[in-house]
This record gives structure tokens, sequence and C-alpha cells, in this order.
């Protein structure tokens, strides 16, 4: 599947450098020790901006997902229908990403299954973070 290309800005690109890198990284706020994702310039949950960003093992389970019949993004119109997954990570299963699920058949997403993060490359060559099941 063909992917819409990311361009990064000042306050996620340590998150795409990373994944240019096939690493996962998170923001944590290290005063209040939580993460969180969206990256965001401070914590949502103390205010602070004392962020660093820290790695993930890359697992996690899908907690849902939804079949797209109708994409507006021309670049995805060519694989509908695909499934869009919602994965909760394994060190926080508040933190919570989307994935297409690569060489899940549509519809047939197994909920509660563990997966594991690869990275696809976008069609301007910047490397997004996807799941496959585990």
């Amino acid at each position: 599947m063909a992917k819409q290309g990311v361009i990064p800005d000042e306050l996620t690109q340590p998150f795409w450098d990373a994944a240019n890198e096939e690493r996962l990284v998170i923001q944590n706020c290290r005063p209040c020790n939580r993460l969180q994702h969206p990256p965001a310039p401070t914590c949502g949950q103390c205010g602070s901006g004392d962020l660093e960003w820290k790695e993930m093992s890359g697992r996690g389970k899908i907690y849902n997902y939804g079949v797209v019949y109708d994409c507006p993004v021309r670049l995805l119109q060519e694989d509908q229908p695909f499934n869009v997954a919602v994965i909760m990570l394994d060190e926080d299963p508040g933190i919570q990403m989307f994935s297409h699920l690569p060489g899940t058949p549509v519809d047939e997403v197994p909920v509660g299954a563990g997966v594991e993060v690869i990275f696809e490359t976008t069609a301007n060559g910047q490397k997004v973070p996807e799941w496959r099941v585990r």
C-alpha cells in the first residue's frame, strides 16, 4: 500500500528521525514520568516542558479496528478496502497508534492479538511505523 508522505515539523522531527532509523520513540515527561503521544510542547498531565524521547519495545496489542471503503486520500484509494487498527503500546495502553496492519486480510483483524512495529517508506521517503500481527 502506498503511503502518503509525512513532512516533520520542529516538534515531531525526533519521532520521524527515529522512524527513519527503524526505532519507535515516544515523548516522556521527566518530572511525572508520563508517556504521551502525539507529541506536544508540554506534558498533558503536569504541564512541564521537560520532555525527552524514550525508545519503546515496539510491541503492543490490537484494541479495535475499522475498515476503510471510501478514502479521500488519492494515494490510498487503489488499496481500498483496507484495515485501520488501533494499537495499544505494551509500555502504556493509554498510548494508541493507528496501523493498516500489513499482511492482515480486510476484516480479519484479530482484536486483542499481539503486534510488533515495522517501518514502511512513504511516497516522499520518510519511514512510518506500522504494525503486524505476531
